[in-house]
């Protein structure tokens, strides 16, 4: 594989006179597993279809695996894997016979289809559920099994979008697993999802999209300190009477509209977290004992919602 397992171009993708993306160059990097963050209408799901070839960008190029979609779109399909949001199953097979179905459908060698059904259902922890109908299945443990199919034929680049629907915590910490092995194996894996805390948990890197364009991109640790480098709340609770903390607070500048009562403090901080962390040391330093430190801002879910407010010049 070469050094980047997904690249786009310009890519630009209309319906009618509505731009859904605008301008998207990414280069996603083999062996990453790669967060498409942003909110509802952000351009996710129709960046993933163009890359899955299911829709044609308006313009603009898709190289997958140093294939060009356009002019090999064969060659591009066979090193994919997609899996849909709330991606259907049959409702009438059991998840092994879905599976052999399918197997089937890749045309995998006949002899090699049962073994590596074997293998996927126990890649994604459903070897005991194979024999379910898949009717009977909850949402969480159908994701798992659409999954699953989507591993058959061993494709090199996995699109994925929003592959935890429905899953519980436990299901969520079993992809998270999953992921990581299939990323260890040499998959390339670009998955999005609104919920972004586990994003920033199983991601290697992140890119930010808002009404269909590019804001950021980078690794985890550059856009989380980027989202933690504005103005956030803090909450301070220290040991007996507030009022000395907060002379110190206020003389040495480190918080800004400080507010103190009932044996706590709040004050809006501007700064790195490493910066954050120096503030704490230096309460410690100073003598001062602390019940709580509590930074209030959320990273990734509040950087969205600032990005939400702004409006979009075109």
């Amino acid at each position: 594989m070469p050094e980047y397992a997904i690249e786009t171009t310009d890519l630009r993708i209309d319906y009618g006179d509505f731009t859904a993306v605008e301008s998207l160059s990414l280069r996603i990097p083999t062996g990453s597993i790669y967060g498409l963050v942003g909110p509802n209408g952000a351009g996710k799901t129709s960046t993933i279809r163009a890359l899955a070839g299911l829709l044609d960008p308006t313009f603009g190029e898709i190289r997958l695996g140093g294939v060009d979609l356009r002019e090999e779109p064969h060659a591009a399909f066979r090193l994919i894997g997609y899996m849909p949001d709330l991606a259907p199953v049959i409702p009438d097979l059991t998840v092994r016979e879905f599976l052999f179905f399918f197997a089937g459908m890749y045309a995998l060698p006949e002899d090699e289809r049962r073994p590596r059904v074997e293998e996927v259902l126990a890649h994604v922890r459903m070897t005991e559920a194979a024999d379910k109908l898949a009717s009977t299945l909850s949402r969480g443990m159908t994701q798992r099994v659409v999954l699953a199919k989507t591993l058959l034929h061993r494709p090199s680049v996995l699109l994925l979008d929003e592959p935890a629907s429905g899953m519980d915590p436990i299901a969520r910490l079993d992809l998270r697993a999953t992921l990581e092995d299939l990323r260890k194996g040499g998959c390339t894996i670009l998955v999005s999802s609104h919920i972004l805390s586990e994003l920033a948990e199983m991601c290697t890197d992140l890119a930010v999209l808002h009404r269909g364009e590019l804001r950021m991109s980078g690794s985890v640790r550059s856009i989380l300190n980027r989202a933690h480098s504005a103005e956030r709340l803090l909450r301070l609770e220290p040991l007996g009477d507030p009022a000395p903390l907060a002379a110190f607070l206020e003389s040495g500048g480190h918080l800004n509209y400080i507010k103190s009562g009932e044996g706590e403090i709040e004050g809006t901080f501007a700064g790195t977290d490493e910066a954050l962390a120096d503030l704490l040391a230096a309460i410690v330093q100073a003598g001062h004992r602390l019940r709580a430190f509590e930074p209030k801002r959320s990273g990734l879910e509040e950087l969205l919602r600032e990005l939400d407010g702004e409006a979009t010049p075109k």
